[in-house]
């Protein structure tokens, strides 16, 4: 019998709905590192990565009566994280440039350039280097696999804007991956 994976660690969240303190812990190990990961591409800080994790267990524990197995735990706590970084981001208020600051116009065609291999080091080494505003397109574009509407959304911007934001960034990242 093969168990679909949203319902991974099923038993693990019914208990903790519960109120099962043992529970909670082991789903907080399984997913600790993993979030605390996903806090510092967006955040960048130790320290505001740890409290955003924390924070969102805190949330997702509260409101676990509303997660109802429509994507894995992991996912949904996933989201929890990403929006708390975001809300951090905008509260530190961190400007992003809309499109009609610009003079030129973006088309969606794709320059068919050899590409190299690059040392993933260096790659993360020049997102670690790209300005916040860019860093944030980049980790939720490329690394956490959100589209161009999605991105609008949570950082309550237009497409449009996200997608420049996005060609500009790695525009970025590819000048700072070949001084590195």
């Amino acid at each position: 019998m093969e168990t679909e994976i949203r319902f991974t660690h099923r038993s693990l969240v019914e208990s903790s709905k519960s109120g099962d303190r043992n529970s909670q812990y082991q789903l907080y190990e399984l997913y600790v590192d993993a979030m605390y990961n996903i806090g510092m591409r967006f955040l960048g800080v130790k320290e505001d990565a740890e409290d955003i994790v924390q924070d969102s267990f805190i949330d997702a524990f509260k409101n676990l009566h509303k997660f109802k197995y429509e994507s894995t735990f992991g996912a949904w706590l996933k989201r929890i994280v990403i929006n708390k970084s975001i809300n951090h981001l905008k509260v530190r208020r961190l400007p992003l440039t809309t499109i009609n600051d610009h003079e030129y116009h973006l088309t969606e065609e794709e320059h068919k350039e050899a590409v190299e291999a690059v040392d993933i080091q260096k790659v993360k080494k020049a997102i670690d280097i790209l300005p916040l505003g860019y860093k944030q397109i980049i980790n939720l574009y490329l690394l956490e696999g959100y589209d161009h509407m999605e991105i609008a959304e949570v950082l309550d911007i237009s497409i449009s804007t996200s997608k420049s934001q996005y060609h500009r960034a790695k525009k970025k990242l590819v000048e700072i991956i070949n001084t590195l």
